[in-house]
């Protein structure tokens, strides 16, 4: 009997000196006076769901305790609504072994539900960070779970860009005349195989510390806002990545899609509006991974489904941020994604959430849109979503001659948005071709003025891909990272610097002149960001369109001719009537309205009617 008594008590001693260590619970801390008062806390750690848990704090209720398949979690959900802030211990008991873990309530910011989405009064700018600007190198090559390269001679590796480089260039980001930023994602990805890009997320709550720290991107969301400059996160909540502790010790046996089988998606976007689409298809959409390193995620678990739409709201709340710009908006549980757009909305009113839905069709993109009638009453709460039909045209039709019906088509069909000013319209982001796939030359930069100008000043929020000012130029033929160049004079080392005009090639500052006449003349412009919007037939190879808001007017002429056009002016009667004459904000010339223009080869004018 002494025998077998001791072989218990050791195995009673190794079980207590395992339980909980390195307990760990997300979210780190929350805040008081949210309208939805219900906190989720995951807590991890060894046997964490088999021990006893007690909370004692004015104002905090328990609404209930979860173990799920995995011991070593435990999903605790409080009631926060009557606590005030402040700092409680959260007391696990198992046998005589206790453990404290101190939590945290922050008080709320007076304004914090005030934040202004990004509107289309804004111009959004996408930046890549590893590929912007490096601006601490010490963070470059840093110890993490997985090895990794930084070699900028590689195009696809870490090139050692951060969250410094963009805050040192924010002057330049202002001067410019952008007034939005779009990162793409920031937070951890501590991958084995390198993912420069940022899709494949390893840390939720944390961001990649080769970009910087939580608190530096804090401060860089801050330092933006105070230059007039709004920040958008990228987040994804269709996948993680490959390498993120959930893969080995993954909470439930239904946390992923697919876990044991990998299983593509087919890719088969259309499906939720598809009135005669297959179970099968259907299932393998949303439960097929995107690639092989991005592990499906499976958004009809509520428990996490509540922990990613948590989490989106404490990092608005902790960084301040303007919007979201949601990946592979599709591809999720479309009825979750609809339950944390209504949840951001309830927080954040006037907050706005983009989502990335690659469909080249009208009708297909504004079914997403809330409020669309095209979506059967299965209403979305998604309030902006991305015109990847304009963009799939735009290179083709503005270098080519007499092509600009195509676009002029393409903006008929803008009576099936719900809210054609929640559109985000682009030619270029990192997953695209550049406007310029090479190096162009100088009879092609008219094209490109004729591009920018349109994208400037129709219906909706403008998106621009970082470099587009100077001609960044790329194609994903061989890869997708050959869209993602660095830009010269980011790095210390750089013989060019494109940051500076002198660096510049004669045409680059020309295009740059011109990016920057036209964004800033934007800025606060109710005719562009409010007004209506009045186009004619092309007539000669002209496109005319004219945005009128209150009494204020301003008249598009796109030349999409290689040739002079003498374009009489009897057919735009009903908007020049008692108009005498036009102001270009480009050139500062006026013209004056008689019986015709006379249009130089592939000539834009922006005019402010007078």
């Amino acid at each position: 009997m002494k025998k077998t008594y001791l072989i218990i008590l050791f195995t009673i001693t190794l079980v207590q000196l395992t339980f909980a260590e390195n307990i760990r619970v997300e979210p780190e801390f929350w805040w008081t006076g949210m309208k939805n008062s219900e906190l989720q806390l995951i807590v991890q750690g060894k046997d964490i769901a088999q021990s006893d848990m007690q909370i004692s704090y004015p104002g905090i209720r328990v609404k209930g305790k979860v173990s799920l398949d995995n011991p070593n979690y435990l999903f605790v959900y409080l009631d926060v609504a009557d606590a005030k802030p402040g700092k409680f211990d959260i007391i696990f008991t198992k046998g005589r072994q206790k453990i404290t873990y101190n939590y945290e309530l922050k008080e709320r910011r007076p304004d914090a539900s005030k934040v202004e989405g990004f509107n289309s009064s804004d111009v959004v700018y996408l930046i890549m960070p590893d590929r912007f600007a490096n601006g601490d190198p010490s963070n470059d090559q840093i110890p993490m779970r997985h090895p990794y390269k930084v070699d900028r001679n590689d195009m696809t590796v870490h090139h050692g860009g951060d969250l410094l480089g963009i805050e040192n260039r924010l002057d330049y980001l202002a001067d410019l005349g952008v007034t939005a930023l779009w990162l793409t994602p920031v937070l951890e990805n501590d991958m084995s195989v390198d993912t420069y890009h940022g899709y494949a997320c390893t840390n939720y709550y944390q961001v990649d510390p080769r970009y910087g720290s939580n608190e530096d991107y804090v401060r860089l969301v801050r330092k933006a806002q105070e230059k007039g400059i709004k920040v958008i996160m990228d987040m994804v909540f269709n996948h993680c990545g490959s390498d993120h502790p959930w893969m080995t010790d993954t909470p439930s046996l239904d946390w992923f899609n697919s876990p044991d089988n990998y299983v593509e998606t087919n890719h088969y976007k259309e499906f939720p509006f598809d009135p005669y689409g297959s179970d099968y298809d259907k299932k393998k959409m949303t439960d097929g991974w995107f690639v092989s390193l991005m592990p499906d995620l499976n958004q009809r678990n509520p428990h996490l489904a509540k922990y990613l739409i948590q989490n989106s709201i404490w990092w608005i709340e902790y960084a301040g941020l303007n919007g979201i710009r949601q990946d592979t908006y599709p591809y999720p549980d479309k009825d979750m994604m609809a339950e944390w757009c209504k949840a951001v909305n309830l927080e954040y009113p006037d907050f706005n959430i983009v989502g990335e839905i690659w469909l080249s069709n009208t009708a297909g993109t504004a079914a997403w849109q809330t409020g669309s009638i095209l979506n059967k009453g299965n209403d979305t709460h998604l309030k902006s979503v991305m015109d990847f039909g304009l963009m799939s045209m735009a290179s083709n039709v503005f270098k080519g001659e007499n092509r600009l019906n195509a676009i002029h088509s393409h903006l008929c069909y803008d009576y099936q948005y719900a809210d054609i000013n929640n559109v985000l319209r682009f030619y270029e982001n990192h997953d695209a071709n550049r406007f310029f796939t090479e190096e162009p030359k100088p009879e092609e930069l008219p094209a490109f003025k004729q591009a920018f100008a349109l994208l400037l000043t129709i219906p909706g929020i403008p998106q621009l891909y970082y470099g587009s000012e100077f001609l960044l130029t790329g194609s994903t033929q061989k890869d997708y990272a050959y869209v993602r160049a660095d830009i010269p004079g980011g790095w210390s080392d750089d013989k060019a610097n494109y940051f500076e005009k002198n660096g510049l090639s004669s045409m680059q500052r020309e295009a740059w002149d011109f990016m920057h006449t036209v964004l800033n003349w934007r800025k606060d412009n109710d005719v562009i960001a409010k007004g209506s919007m009045k186009h004619f037939l092309v007539n000669q190879g002209v496109y005319v369109y004219e945005r009128k808001h209150n009494d204020k007017s301003v008249l598009v002429v796109l030349n999409g001719m290689n040739k002079t056009v003498n374009l009489p002016l009897d057919n735009y009667k009903e908007v020049l009537t008692g108009i005498q004459s036009g102001k270009d904000i480009i050139t500062g010339k006026s013209f004056n309205f008689s019986t015709q223009l006379i249009l130089n080869p592939k000539e834009v004018l922006i005019l402010e009617l007078q």
